[in-house]
C-alpha cells in the first residue's frame, strides 16, 4: 500500500464515515490536535528514566484510547458503517491515577512553570496540546449538527479535561521522581 496517493492533494481528507471534507473542517481539527497529543505522549515515553517503567505502560494504554477517540472524532454519524463508541472507564482510570500520584506529592504553594527535567517538559507540553484537543472537541460539539446528540463526545470532553490534569501530575512526578527542582513562577513586583 502507498502511503501517498494524491487524494489530499487539494485539501480534502475522507473521514472514516465515508465523507469527504476539506483538511481544516471541524472533525479533522478535533482528531489532528489529538494525533498531535499522541505523538507529543511518544515523546515523553521516550524521555522517560528507566526507573519510570510502569508509567510506559499507562501512557501506551492512553495512546490506545487517543486513538479510539481518534476514531470517534472522524466518524460522522450521517456517514456509512458504525459509529465507534467512547465510555467512561478511560476517564476513571485516569481519577484514580491522579489520586495515586498526587498523595505521593507535596502540595502546591505556588504555580510552576512548566519545565524541570526533559520528561516533566514533555508531559507539561502533552497537557497544553490535550488542553487544545479538549477545546476543539468542544468546538466540534458545539457546531456539528450530528454532535449534539452523542455521548462519546460528551464522553471525550471529559476525558480529556482529566487527562490534562494527570499530565500535569505526571509532569510533577516526574520532576520529584528524579530530583529536579520544580521551577516556581515568580511574578514580578
Amino acid at each position: 500500500m502507498k502511503i501517498y496517493t494524491g487524494r489530499g492533494d487539494k485539501g480534502k481528507t475522507s473521514l472514516c464515515s465515508g465523507q469527504r471534507v476539506f483538511k481544516d473542517d471541524l472533525r479533522v481539527e478535533a482528531y489532528g490536535s489529538v494525533d498531535e497529543l499522541n505523538s507529543t505522549l511518544g515523546a515523553l515515553v521516550a524521555s522517560l528514566p528507566e526507573e519510570m517503567e510502569k508509567f510506559c505502560r499507562f501512557l501506551a494504554a492512553i495512546q490506545a484510547e487517543l486513538f479510539q477517540a481518534g476514531a470517534v472524532l472522524a466518524t460522522n454519524a450521517s456517514g456509512r458503517g458504525e459509529r465507534p463508541v467512547f465510555g467512561t472507564a478511560p476517564a476513571k482510570a485516569l481519577e484514580d491515577a491522579i489520586d495515586s500520584l498526587q498523595a505521593r506529592l507535596p502540595p502546591l504553594d505556588s504555580f510552576i512553570l512548566p519545565g524541570g527535567h526533559r520528561a516533566a517538559a514533555w508531559a507539561h507540553l502533552a497537557r497544553a496540546i490535550c488542553r487544545r484537543a479538549e477545546r476543539r472537541i468542544l468546538t466540534l460539539a458545539r457546531n456539528d449538527p450530528d454532535a449534539g446528540s452523542d455521548s462519546s463526545l460528551e464522553n471525550l470532553l471529559v476525558y480529556f479535561n482529566r487527562l490534562s490534569d494527570y499530565l500535569f501530575v505526571l509532569a510533577r512526578y516526574c520532576n520529584q521522581a528524579t530530583g529536579t527542582r520544580e521551577p516556581a513562577w515568580q511574578p514580578k513586583k
